[in-house]
């Protein structure tokens, strides 16, 4: 492989760190805290379970053509992450939450340091992958 390559890799390989992180982080929330999920929490997990197992198969050998699979993923959930995010903040009224059942999408059921919230750890995990995963094009063979 060539440098280009290896950089590649490494950002890749990173955004599945991160994808196996935040994966089990929700297993653990949900199964050993039993925290249960809100509905945008399910479609969070929606996008971020298949990366961890979606990133491995293009690493081993690389094929930088799988970025091109895991960036919508990353970037759908991203989205979703934001839009939960606001919820949390008030941003966006509660009305407009799709949580009519279940847990309130806008309940912030854990609260470290003032601030992180389950939501922000899931847009921030997204949010780490997407920019590894566009250095990674960019960066990386064309």
């Amino acid at each position: 492989m060539s440098a280009r390559e290896d950089r590649a890799w490494l950002l890749v390989f990173a955004a599945w760190l991160i994808a196996s992180a935040a994966t089990l982080g929700a297993l653990f929330f949900s199964e050993v805290m039993e925290l249960p999920p809100c509905l945008l929490c399910w479609y969070q997990r929606i996008f971020m379970f298949p990366l961890v197992l979606l990133l491995p198969v293009g690493l081993f050998p690389f094929d930088p053509k799988v970025r091109r699979y895991a960036l919508p993923l990353a970037l759908a959930g991203l989205a979703v992450a934001v839009y939960h995010q606001l919820l949390v903040m008030g941003v966006i009224p509660e009305r407009a939450s799709p949580c009519t059942r279940g847990v309130p999408c806008a309940e912030v059921q854990i609260e470290w340091l003032g601030f992180i919230t389950i939501p922000l750890l899931a847009l921030g995990a997204f949010a780490a992958i997407v920019v590894l995963l566009l250095l990674a094009r960019t960066r990386g063979p064309q």
